[in-house]
């Protein structure tokens, strides 16, 4: 629209050329557009705009890094130095020379010059990567040598100050102890190592400051942007740029430095496609990101979120997702995700991170099924033999989230509600299991869903597993001959619930583990009734009900937590604890919510990890608080506690029973100097080795149901809690809107007008008991009480004639619940 300059240009598309029909900015975009589509010729080079494309040959020969058929406009010579003209020569840029550009286009009013610069520099990935270099730092070989020299002091003094400088600028460890980064543990720093890159992050962060507050200038970055992606994609797939030159992560680091990505302006094109460039980069570049971002502290990390956040809800909310147009299928939606993905993990290393207390692997596999499954009869290999899937970038970065006791921002804040409103889950499951690169599924990226739609997605796992337990047993019959069971039938007595449960879920445990993955059919001994779900549900509440009572002596309790925790001296053998196990994972499996009340620290051994010091406040608050105070007493530690390395335990007859932290632990004192270590071995002797046999058997038998089950991809520790108790946030009124009336009754009755009013005045310990009356448990299913789906019946005649018609009415109504 500018033109070349030259008035006898033959470029049609050239504003100079006398051929060249004028439009508005609109029209001239999508005509650039369609140019650079079809990779059109430039104009010849012109006296009068000498250098003009040669400046920057990588724009030329792409044909995608220029504004319009000629890249430089018209300047104000009379104003403007002609040895700066148009800064033509200049093919990278530092924080000094946009300030230097900066100041002369203030003199003259006139931006032009700046805007054209940073469109060239902003549009080139070559030009980008040598652009906010740092200065070149010096070795510590160098600096000793240049220390030695006596000879050009003055120049050595200055070059081992600037060399100084720049190593502390990419300092881990100096970062970590002021500023930004003191936030951070520098024990995560020192063990992820330093993340080395060339730019400098923080001149770039001054810079966008200074320019992004000028519209015009906005205007380049997001047009430059929207030029840079599809080359830096192109780049990415088919040419390998990363492994030839690290520093191409510059690109990435710089742009995504730009506050204003969220903004509307670059939702429609500029950031979906630079995010499609971004999920193309390899892994060891997504990992160095990831490790880069998680130095930058909570509010930065929060920003990249929002911006990927913000692309994502926008597209969805701009579309209109089904089953016939999958929200899986939309490219942008699906790259901004991936992006995402680094920015969680940068959440998770720049976190309080645990990575030392894991649970050693159980030596004694859980025993393989004897029989064959459909896929072998079928002479197909099985899936996930080895195990659940695990992420590549969690591999390639050496961490799991469930090392992270706490994340720079709140894990919620990466789940996008939108998204999981219109995602079709039955459609993402099926990807998520056929893995193949044509087919994104959104559950490996888990951190994006929320726990009703990662439980649907495992409910999905559940079922198509009892199908297909289902579909092998039907095989066998015709094989073999064999009438063989499809569900998993217990057949039990009510006053030897627990015995029956136990001999019956043994053998099975011992015979074919695999029979554990069918559809649970309970039946009572001399009780007539068809297990819909309301049976099974009833033999989990009486089996926590008995292997949970105090009683038995499986589990204490403590009085203060309301809590439950694996009794040390207990006389049961493991195979009790092994029944407890296979118990809460046959509820996930069968979709049940059980009332038992463990601890945060028995999920999260479940998912691999020891207990510490730290677990205590929630198993064991009081111990806790005594320790605490332990580590925090500023006086002489031995002389006025007087305390050794060997500690006191009471057994189930209440006698003491003396435990040696160390070896002679009889003979050693605690002091100042050794008393963390004394926490330390207090809290691994009464979280891990106390209970060892105990919890070992626990989850063995939790184990034999979920082994091959995502699971653990899926959920944190805090999510197994709310799969296997419910959540403790009753909302009566979402019960209320997704009641359903049968019989006779609608929500519009006096009856049922008078129940919900009742029903709401009660107080909270009162709405806890209905529900425990109505369910089996106190606490609300995934998703909360609008998941039940109650429905209120008639079962009985009306009457007007009693004095009392509310509770003569509700005397002769049934509530049940669905599924």
């Amino acid at each position: 629209t500018e033109g070349c300059g030259n008035e006898a240009c033959t470029n049609e598309a050239c504003g100079s050329s006398p051929g060249f029909r004028r439009m508005d900015n609109n029209a001239a975009a999508i005509k650039a557009l369609e140019l650079y589509k079809n990779n059109a010729k430039l104009c010849d080079p012109h006296p009068s705009k000498k250098g003009a494309s040669s400046a920057f040959p990588e724009n030329s020969a792409k044909g995608a890094h220029n504004f319009s058929a000629c890249s430089n406009g018209k300047m104000n010579h009379k104003d403007l130095p002609s040895t700066r003209e148009d800064f033509r020569d200049l093919n990278y840029l530092t924080e000094e020379k946009v300030y230097e550009i900066l100041a002369l286009c203030g003199e003259t009013e006139d931006y032009s010059p700046l805007i054209r610069v940073i469109g060239r520099v902003f549009s080139s990935a070559e030009s980008l990567v040598q652009s906010f270099r740092k200065a070149k730092q010096h070795t510590k070989e160098e600096l000793k040598s240049l220390q030695a020299k006596d000879e050009d002091k003055d120049e050595d003094e200055k070059e081992t100050a600037s060399g100084s400088a720049s190593a502390m600028e990419v300092d881990p460890d100096a970062a970590a102890s002021s500023g930004e980064g003191a936030s951070h543990d520098s024990n995560n720093v020192q063990k992820l190592g330093p993340v080395e890159v060339s730019v400098d992050i923080e001149a770039v962060r001054r810079v966008y400051d200074r320019l992004l507050s000028n519209e015009k200038i906005e205007a380049a970055f997001l047009n430059a942007l929207v030029y840079l992606s599809p080359n830096v994609e192109c780049d990415l797939t088919y040419h390998n740029v990363y492994a030839a030159d690290p520093n191409y992560l510059n690109v990435f680091i710089i742009v995504m430095e730009n506050n204003n990505l969220h903004s509307p302006e670059y939702l429609e094109i500029a950031l979906p496609q630079f995010c499609k460039a971004m999920s193309k980069l390899p892994l060891p570049a997504l990992a160095k990101l990831a490790r880069l971002w998680s130095q930058y502290g909570a509010d930065q990390i929060r920003r990249l979120v929002e911006t990927f956040q913000q692309l994502i809800t926008y597209t969805v909310i701009s579309n209109e997702f089904n089953s016939d147009n999958l929200v899986n299928e939309d490219d942008g939606v699906v790259a901004a995700t991936k992006c995402l993905k680094i920015v969680y993990y940068a959440n998770v290393l720049g976190g309080d991170l645990d990575t030392d207390h894991n649970e050693e692997e159980d030596d004694e596999p859980i025993p393989e099924s004897s029989e064959l499954t459909l896929q072998e009869l079928l002479g197909e290999e099985r899936r996930n033999k080895k195990g659940p899937r695990v992420d590549p970038l969690e591999t390639e970065l050496g961490i799991r989230t469930s090392d992270c006791r706490k994340p720079l921002i709140p894990f919620e804040e990466f789940i996008n509600e939108p998204l999981n409103d219109v995602l079709e889950m039955d459609k993402d499951y099926t990807f998520f299991k056929v893995e193949t690169e044509s087919k994104f599924s959104f559950m490996t990226c888990p951190f994006i869903l929320n726990a009703v739609t990662k439980n649907l997605g495992l409910y999905y796992d559940n079922r198509i597993r009892m199908y297909s337990e289902r579909r092998i047993t039907a095989l066998y019959s015709l094989v073999q001959g064999q009438q063989l069971n499809p569900y998993l039938r217990l057949k039990v007595r009510r006053d030897h619930i627990i015995d029956d449960a136990l001999v019956r879920l043994e053998m099975i445990a011992m015979e074919n583990p695999a029979d554990l993955k069918k559809q649970l059919y309970v039946e009572f001994e001399g009780e007539q009734g068809v297990d819909e779900g309301g049976v099974s549900k009833e033999f989990f509440q009486l089996v926590v009900e008995e292997i949970f009572n105090p009683d038995i002596g499986m589990f204490t309790y403590d009085e203060s937590t309301k809590l439950f925790w694996f009794n040390p001296s207990s006389f049961e053998n493991e195979g009790q604890f092994t029944l407890i196990g296979i118990v809460l994972g046959l509820a996930i499996y069968n979709n049940c919510i059980l009332d038992v009340h463990f601890p945060m620290v028995v999920y999260r051994k479940l998912m691999g990890k020891k207990g510490t010091f730290r677990d205590l406040a929630d198993s064991h608050p009081v111990l806790y608080q005594s320790l605490k105070e332990l580590l925090e007493y500023e006086g002489n530690v031995e002389e006025d506690m007087m305390i050794t390395f060997q500690i006191s335990q009471t057994d189930l007859f209440g006698n003491p029973v003396m435990y040696d932290l160390r070896e002679g632990g009889e003979k050693i004192p605690v002091t100042n100097d050794n008393r963390k270590e004394f926490v330390a071995l207090y809290a691994e002797y009464m979280l891990n080795k106390s209970v060892e046999k105990q919890f070992k058997a626990f989850k063995r038998g939790f184990h034999m149901v979920t082994n091959e089950s995502p699971l653990k991809y899926l959920f944190r520790p805090e999510e197994i809690e709310l799969l296997i108790c419910g959540s403790r946030n009753l909302d009566f009124q979402a019960l209320e809107e997704t009641t359903e009336y049968d019989g006779g009754y609608n929500r519009d009755c006096h009856i049922i007008k008078d129940f919900w009013e009742t029903v709401h005045s009660f107080g909270q310990e009162q709405k806890r008991l209905f529900l425990q009356f109505t369910t089996g448990t106190d606490r609300a299913p995934v998703g909360g009480l609008g998941k039940l789906k109650m429905i209120i019946a008639k079962n009985g005649p009306d009457s007007d004639s009693v004095k009392f018609p509310f509770l003569y009415a509700l005397r002769y109504s049934t509530i049940y619940f669905k599924g």
